[in-house]
């Protein structure tokens, strides 16, 4: 019999999931062009060309045993400190290849810190709507989710609710900007005002509270948005990374840590980071993909692809009658669904063939998240059903 934690997690398997593989049935009886999947945030822009030419370039000139064998647990110095000069050049910071720990995507990296960090019991604070896993990844280590309700109007985090959530069990905070599911990308405004509530607590409780800013979307921006670095704000701030979108290199699992040496604990913190990156099974990040992405550290995806895609989705959603906030980044419509209920919300738009993820998913019941990270043509095909759906709710 498995584990009664097991049992929870499993029970609680995620949605986006579990619409992604009703696609692939769905694609089986109707044909793959007549099944419209925007649950599964995928990317559909190709990796960009250095990518490979990295890839065969490392195979070709250098050692195999120093592609593929095992490396230090933070990963390779040389990569390490490439990374770090990257980061110092695009936003004024001052980090060294010992602030850099490579980890198995920003999930991996999560799971390293959260170990790091929580003893069970700790309170671990995020604001909905909020990428679903973050609740396994903080149950991982017997820690509770605090989820802070939604701010609908504007979904930027609604900072009074936050104060009041802070409590003395409170280890850490969790934010992602630009988020997954509404695009919102947090303001400087609020980000300062953030950290003078973090700033203010820790004195209060005489206590150190973690800010972990989970960023696989910051590469994904439109007109010419600036994202903070939060580094730059508060000093017990730790960067969880991933490649996975800014790369379109979702499956190779390759992403990092950025640990500042402002942080209160910096030395013990990145000692635990790597004792967890050994004991959690990774022991070390994929070694071959280091190597490649250190040599693409200036490389980009297209982003005007997904923009493209962003402009034809939501203007024209907007014209059928749904209420969306337009999203600055990533690539995720949070549409507010046509009924209270957002999961048979989502079940309507099923007899369509779209697939859509409800927004309780997300800590945030009353909307559908659209991945819009999708063949261009696949949704132009898709706006009828749309339509048609929006028509039988009288929009």
């Amino acid at each position: 019999m498995i584990s009664d934690k097991m049992k929870a997690f499993v029970n609680s398997s995620s949605a986006i999931r579990a619409m992604f593989e009703e696609g692939k049935r769905l694609a089986e009886i109707y044909g793959a062009e007549n099944v419209y999947d925007f649950s599964l945030g995928n990317p559909s822009v190709e990796p960009p060309s250095e990518i490979k030419e990295a890839l065969i370039e490392v195979l070709n000139e250098e050692n195999p045993n120093m592609v593929h064998g095992y490396m230090n647990n933070s990963g390779y110095e040389d990569v390490r400190e490439k990374i770090a000069l990257s980061l110092n050049k695009r936003f004024d910071t001052n980090f060294g290849l010992e602030n850099i720990i490579m980890t198995v995507g920003a999930a991996g990296g999560l799971n390293v810190i959260l170990k790091s960090l929580l003893n069970p019991g700790d309170e671990v604070i995020t604001f909905a709507p909020f990428f679903g896993e973050y609740r396994n990844y903080v149950s991982n280590y017997d820690g509770h989710l605090v989820i802070v309700p939604p701010n609908c109007e504007t979904f930027q985090p609604d900072l009074e609710e936050f104060e009041k959530s802070i409590t003395a069990k409170t280890k850490a905070v969790i934010i992602n900007s630009p988020n997954n599911p509404t695009g919102v990308v947090y303001s400087e405004d609020t980000i300062c005002k953030l950290a003078k509530i973090l700033n203010r607590k820790q004195q209060e409780y005489n206590k150190s509270i973690y800010l972990i800013s989970d960023e696989p979307y910051r590469e994904l921006v439109y007109d010419d948005l600036e994202v903070p670095y939060l580094t730059k704000y508060y000093d017990n701030t730790i960067v969880g990374y991933s490649y996975s979108k800014s790369l379109s290199l979702p499956g190779e699992r390759i992403g990092y840590l950025v640990i500042p040496g402002e942080v209160d604990i910096y030395e013990d913190l990145v000692a635990a980071a790597n004792v967890a990156t050994r004991i959690l099974g990774f022991v070390n990040a994929p070694s071959l993909i280091q190597r490649a992405v250190a040599k693409c550290l200036e490389a980009k995806v297209d982003v005007e692809i997904y923009n493209r895609n962003r402009e034809l989705l939501y203007n024209n959603l907007v014209s059928y009658g749904y209420e969306c906030v337009k999203p600055q980044g990533a690539f995720y419509l949070f549409v507010k669904a046509l009924e209270q209920d957002d999961k048979k919300f989502a079940q309507e738009a099923k007899k369509h063939n779209i697939l859509i993820v409800p927004g309780s998913a997300f800590g945030c019941p009353g909307y559908v998240r659209i991945a819009y990270c999708v063949d261009y043509e696949m949704i132009k095909r898709a706006l009828p059903g749309f339509e048609k759906l929006a028509k039988e709710y009288g929009r």
